[in-house]
């Protein structure tokens, strides 16, 4: 047996160009002798968080498969390189080394997790949808269910998923207030999601609902959608049959061309009967999937008219924002220390949020300029009697 020493494989990986002037032998960890056949000495050690062999052989003759065969009498199933002689002009594996030929194993792993595995073997489904069906239990390895993403598994590993049918929504309805060849436009409910928040969403959504009339968006799970209302606002939303028009009304509500007009119940009472709100909007830091007013933040713009004032101290006002910020409205009603009734996120609950999209000015294909308009929910006239809109 060949006497080697943590200094000689430090000594030896910097011959092949591994290890550095700042590498050390206690670098070098889990260091295992053994002796395949009398004429040589198989080393196994850990550096760098990796597997290596070093092979003693004055006779393996620069066989690959040779040396390959003496590390599998360590680890039967070692999958690697043999690493190229970085010192020699043509291609040979083994280096000269205290007067006997040295060989460098590199140990690769073939294993990966269980989600990149499948996201690779079925790209039209992605890795983060596939975390899910794994965590729900629906995919088996080797016969047996495993939940776990990071699960190593290997291209022997047979994988199967037993993966739940897609519910049929075809016979949800929602409002329709005006269709033609290129748009659609309804009057959404309350606690309708606009569409789904991924793949597995199993819910019914205004984007599926729209999946019978539109072909854009097809293969997504927001068929249709050029533009969303939050779940629990109501009101008007228009939607593309096919992608000339979602292109058409995408850059209208991008270059701010279309004109909305909401109603909403605020509590309290503003200073003013009729202002402009110039607040820029950011992502809340510390509350996750919520916004505040942020000097940082974007430019949003709210126009802002009162309607009325009940008893309650409860205001009916018409809002109509410039800029599409999410959240806007309610943030800048929050920060004006009237939030929107029924706002269970920047005020308080009710029975609902009132805010409704009464209308939505577009101009649609064929150059035509469209008022669209959602008539107002009744319980916001149970609150103003009186208001006629």
């Amino acid at each position: 047996m060949v006497k080697v020493s943590s200094s000689d494989l430090i000594a030896i990986l910097r011959r092949f160009d591994y290890a550095n002037d700042d590498n050390v032998p206690r670098h070098v960890e889990q260091v295992k002798f053994s002796n395949p056949s009398p004429t040589n000495t198989l080393i196994s050690f850990r550096f760098n968080k990796r597997q290596f062999y070093v092979l003693f052989d004055d006779t393996a003759e620069d066989d690959t498969s040779f040396v390959l065969e003496q590390i599998r009498t360590d680890k039967q199933d070692a999958q690697g390189i043999v690493v190229e002689n970085p010192n020699d002009h043509i291609t040979t594996y083994a280096l000269p080394f205290k007067g006997k030929e040295v060989y460098l194993f590199e140990v690769t792993s073939n294993k990966k997790r269980l989600d990149t595995t499948l996201a690779e073997r079925f790209p039209e489904t992605s890795r983060s949808t596939w975390q899910k069906h794994i965590k729900a239990g629906r995919v088996t390895v080797n016969g047996t269910v495993q939940e776990s993403p990071k699960h190593d598994v290997t291209e022997a590993d047979s994988i199967s998923a037993e993966l739940p049918e897609a519910t049929n929504y075809s016979e949800h309805e929602l409002p329709i207030l005006y269709i033609d060849d290129n748009v659609i436009v309804i009057n959404k409910p309350i606690g309708v999601l606009t569409h789904a928040k991924g793949v597995l969403n199993d819910e019914f959504t205004v984007g599926e609902f729209f999946r019978k009339y539109s072909t854009y968006g097809a293969d997504t799970n927001r068929p249709g959608i050029v533009h969303r209302l939050d779940r629990d606002t109501s009101g008007v939303m228009i939607g593309a049959r096919n992608e000339e028009t979602a292109t058409m009304l995408q850059k209208q509500f991008a270059d701010r061309k279309t004109k909305k007009t909401y109603i909403a119940i605020i509590e309290g009472i503003l200073n003013e009967r009729e202002a402009r709100i110039e607040l820029p909007i950011g992502r809340n830091p510390t509350a996750q999937s919520t916004f505040k007013v942020d000097a940082k933040g974007k430019v949003a713009t709210t126009n802002y008219t009162v309607l009325a004032v009940n008893d309650a101290e409860q205001s009916l006002v018409e809002l109509r924002p410039t800029t599409g910020r999410t959240h806007q409205l309610r943030v800048h009603m929050q920060y004006m220390h009237t939030p929107i009734l029924g706002d269970r996120v920047y005020g308080k609950a009710a029975d609902r949020l009132y805010l409704h999209a009464q209308k939505l000015e577009v101009t649609i294909p064929g150059g035509q300029r469209k008022v669209f308009e959602a008539q107002l929910p009744p319980e916001f006239l149970e609150k103003f009697p009186g208001v006629s809109l």
